[in-house]
């Protein structure tokens, strides 16, 4: 059994602001249940929901200051989960990383230079608690200051880091690692600089015994000067050491079988009811109720990432076909204005919600025949993947964890019974356009279409798989 410390700035149910969330709420879980003793550490702060018990077990002195661990569990998962309780740097209402107007709050670097060096003494049983990490496993930037002052430990835990999204770093004015007190050891171009500033990711990235990401494709995508955002270097010089472990989904969250949000619940075998939920969806958003035309679904922030633009140039053309077009999702103004435009204009073709509402999000994914993600880039992806168990045909770009989840429908895996989706390499409005009419014939052909639907539906994207491969990962170091 091993001792792991989860070191994460956000877990659902607890809080979440995106797929960090969901991966620091799923993954410890199911490490619990392969018998690990897993215990997380996360700041606590304001906005955090918990619904067990909290208890104070200790304060520590960190950089003259005091700070109180409290703890909880998980709900409904029992993992024993620590709150670093340091009120001034914390106890702030909403967002854990910016304010109200968007702005990353001003004292980030000391609020989780704070919480990593909390986690430092946890992991090496200074804190009073009796229990020593095995491995300490790191999460995105606000954790990467961790492996970097474990390196200069003595008889240390062994690290982990995982990255779920490289866009995001952790950067600051370097005259801020004085002020932090950063031991000097680590100041230098090979440890927590770049550019003349103070780099939290690199913590991660040069000091952690293994780094992780969230799929294999992005693992390699992350070494290439598109994706890897100035640190491909370093990550292609300990590409020995990185690997990509494909996230799971929620399988009691997402499960047409069981989902209380969806008018009829349904399964491989029971295909034929999936045509309910279409009938609703279409009922719901004011479409014409039709059963012969295919719907297309897309739930996603509306940002570049997602290649919202490339969806919206297609959009004139998709008019003309038989088709019908379900957007949930918010984001940049101009394309939520582009997109409600062209939905009061067409609105027997097109419905668009801005907002987003967890209850629609499982009526798409249930109603839908076929489910868009034109991403630009995508570590790791969610939607394809609860489609494929929803029997609605996933439409994506080749990239990151779409690559990895989605097999694309040739004559050999048509054969072979292994295409689950349809998936184009170019992240443009034309190569989008082709996607879609090879959907549409597809999905003229019943037996193909069915065959597609049942490869998907057996498919096992259950966290069992991801923690197995974590598992065997602290095995090796």
């Amino acid at each position: 059994m091993k001792k792991v410390l989860f070191v994460t700035s956000e877990a659902h149910p607890l809080i979440k602001t995106g797929g960090l969330g969901d991966v620091s709420g799923s993954l410890p879980k199911a490490l619990a249940e392969l018998s690990q003793d897993v215990r997380l550490i996360i700041p606590n702060y304001q906005s955090l929901k918990t619904n067990e018990d909290v208890r104070y077990l200790c304060s520590l002195r960190v950089d003259n200051r005091a700070v109180d661990i409290l703890e909880t569990h998980m709900p409904e998962a029992g993992v024993i989960v620590w709150l670093v309780d340091c009120p001034e740097y914390f106890d702030y209402p909403g967002n854990p990383y910016v304010d109200e107007q968007g702005n990353p709050w001003s004292n980030n670097a000391e609020r989780f230079a704070l919480f990593c060096r909390i986690a430092v003494e946890v992991a090496m049983n200074r804190a009073h608690l009796d229990w020593k990490a095995d491995i300490v496993h790191c999460n995105d930037w606000q954790s990467g200051l961790v492996p970097a002052l474990l390196s200069l430990e003595h008889d240390r835990p062994a690290t982990v880091f995982t990255i779920h999204n490289m866009a995001y770093q952790g950067l600051f004015p370097g005259i801020i690692a004085a002020s932090l007190n950063l031991p000097g050891q680590l100041l230098h171009s090979n440890g927590l600089e770049f550019h003349s500033m103070l780099s939290f990711i690199k913590g991660g990235l040069a000091y952690a015994d293994r780094i992780t990401t969230v799929s294999p494709t992005y693992a390699l995508e992350i070494q290439t000067p598109a994706l890897g955002y100035g640190l491909e270097g370093l990550l292609t010089y300990r590409k020995e050491v990185l690997s990509g472990i494909i996230n799971g989904i929620d399988l009691d969250q997402w499960n047409p079988e069981t989902d209380p949000y969806i008018s009829q619940q349904y399964g491989a075998k029971s295909l034929a009811k999936k045509q309910f939920n279409k009938s609703e969806l279409q009922r719901k958003l004011s479409l014409p109720v039709n059963g012969d035309i295919p719907v297309f679904g897309l739930i996603s922030r509306l940002v570049e990432q997602k290649g919202i633009d490339l969806l919206i140039e297609c959009l004139p053309d998709m008019i003309d076909m038989p088709l019908q077009f379900v957007l949930l999702g918010n984001g940049e103004h101009e394309f939520e204005h582009s997109l409600q435009n062209l939905a009061h204009i067409y609105p027997d073709k097109i419905a668009i919600t801005i907002s987003y509402d967890e209850s629609l999000a499982h009526l798409i994914e249930a109603g839908a025949d076929i489910f868009l993600m034109p991403s630009r880039f995508e570590p790791c992806g969610l939607n394809q993947m609860y489609s494929q168990r929803y029997g609605t045909i996933p439409v994506v770009r080749k990239t990151g964890g779409l690559a990895d989840t989605v097999i694309d429908t040739l004559p050999e895996t048509i054969a072979n019974k292994s295409a689950t989706g349809i998936v184009f390499n170019e992240a443009s409005p034309g190569t989008l356009l082709e996607a879609i009419k090879r959907a549409i014939i597809l999905y003229s052909s019943p037996d193909i279409w069915k065959q597609l639907q049942a490869n998907g539906m057996k498919k096992d994207f259950s966290w069992q798989q991801s923690a197995k491969q974590y598992l065997a990962l602290y095995r090796s170091i």
